[in-house]
């Protein structure tokens, strides 16, 4: 039997596990869509694996991603979050998830649902992508700088360009694997 082809970034288990069944495919439950928001922010200037890893203690101490119970979270929670040896410790990324939190939610009231919101963006259709290589995979377009700058203007932070792409490409809305790649086709 042949091995499947890849993209070229899952370098472990972890990886691979979630390019396999998460990455590209077209997310459209609010709940998922922050935790992929939150989770894209908190990479910044890391790896994705080091996020993987982490990822079920984020789960557990962000109580499951729920936008609603995050954005009540108090000064003392939050300090609770900074001391956890189990997430990644930064004090911008924790206070930008609770603010973002906030923001998600009025966006939810504003459009019915944060879904409704983003894929507006791609007039509701996944951007299909046909890359050959990864050096052609691009770290942001026009379209992830306007989303950039519209969620800025709603009140979230860590939100720059680069994390738009990452979280367009993670949430479906552009698949950006490659043509060679057995997902491809999959989750078109």
């Amino acid at each position: 039997m042949q091995p499947l082809s890849r993209c070229a970034w899952p370098t472990n288990t972890l990886d691979t596990q979630y390019h396999d069944e998460e990455w590209g495919v077209p997310l459209y439950e609010d709940q998922r869509l922050f935790e992929l928001l939150i989770l894209e922010g908190v990479q910044a200037g890391l790896s994705w694996s080091t996020v993987l890893k982490r990822r079920a203690a984020y789960q557990e101490l962000y109580d499951n991603f729920d936008p609603a119970v995050v954005a009540t979270y108090t000064a003392q929670k939050i300090d609770d979050l900074l001391a956890n040896p189990r997430l990644i410790r930064n004090t911008l990324k924790i206070r930008a998830s609770v603010k973002n939190a906030q923001a998600f939610n009025r966006v939810q009231k504003e459009f019915g649902s944060f879904s409704n919101y983003l894929w507006r963006f791609v007039d509701k259709q996944p951007i299909i992508n046909h890359w050959a290589s990864s050096q052609q995979i691009p770290s942001q377009t026009k379209l992830s700088s306007r989303l950039s700058s519209d969620l800025k203007t709603k009140g979230f932070s860590f939100v720059g360009p680069t994390i738009c792409y990452a979280f367009m490409q993670a949430s479906g809305l552009v698949n950006d694997h490659l043509i060679s790649c057995f997902r491809h086709s999959e989750v078109q």
